[in-house]
């Protein structure tokens, strides 16, 4: 889990404006971050299941964000996928 300081620096980083908390890109960063870390925890606890299905409700998650994206504003989602190197 991100803790609070690591998670308003990815916010400001995927901002679309200045009061943006939720947006599919902003929701996407963050996922990915603890997506990271989730990945990092079960490469030393391989026999931890619990977060083992965690890590996979979250990948679940960012690949229907990453769908709604390319959905409902494709030219923006390529371009956005382009510069912040965060989803293939």
């Amino acid at each position: 889990m991100l803790d609070k300081k690591a998670k308003e620096k990815i916010i400001e980083k995927f901002k679309t404006h200045d009061q943006d908390t939720g947006s599919a890109q902003v929701q996407i960063a963050i996922l990915t971050a603890e997506i990271k870390d989730l990945t990092d925890h079960l490469k030393m606890h391989k026999k931890d299941f619990s977060s083992r299905r965690g890590l996979l409700r979250k990948v679940n998650e960012r690949r229907k964000l990453l769908r709604y994206m390319l959905r409902e504003m494709p030219r923006s989602t390529r371009n956005w996928r382009k510069s912040s190197r965060l989803a293939t």
